[in-house]
């Protein structure tokens, strides 16, 4: 990662947090923010709601306070911008995260695609292609989708 990046996390994310974060992880908060706003943008409009579950998400997640959120998602876009792919956030996700952590990331990305209570076939395909790049069985990816949707309807 881009020593500017670093050095981003370093003096607005992690000085406001009780114990200094490693750098692993700074990345991989980075790399499931830069895939939840990708999601957002997989059917070419971006709702508030959509933009509010991300923030959502990263907070649960991370335990992040909202004014790291507000920078991660700063962050994660201006890596969105200068990426030709999702591989990078990916393969780090893949080779750091375990399966649990992994379908997490899966149920995520669903909440993001049923946000705005409109999910699209590029939102489906996008978390379809994620989920194979993150070596998630289809029959997890299922699972999760089936645990957001329930989640919905209560």
């Amino acid at each position: 990662m881009l020593k500017s990046l670093r050095e981003f996390f370093d003096q607005r994310i992690a000085a406001r947090t009780d114990k200094p974060q490693r750098a692993e992880e700074q990345e991989l908060q980075l790399a499931a923010a830069a895939l939840l706003i990708e999601m957002t943008r997989a059917d070419r409009t971006v709702s508030d709601d959509e933009q509010r579950v991300v923030d959502e998400a990263l907070r649960e997640v991370f335990a992040l306070d909202e004014t790291q959120t507000r920078d991660l998602v700063y962050l994660a876009e201006q890596e969105l911008g200068g990426s030709a792919s999702l591989f990078e956030f990916t393969h780090l996700i893949d080779k750091s995260f375990d399966v649990e952590r992994k379908i997490q990331v899966i149920e995520m990305l669903w909440r993001v695609a049923y946000a705005d209570s409109c999910k699209s076939h590029h939102e489906e395909h996008l978390v379809r292609k994620i989920a194979d790049l993150l070596h998630v069985p289809h029959t997890a990816f299922i699972q999760a989708r089936l645990r957001v949707e329930q989640g919905l309807a209560r």
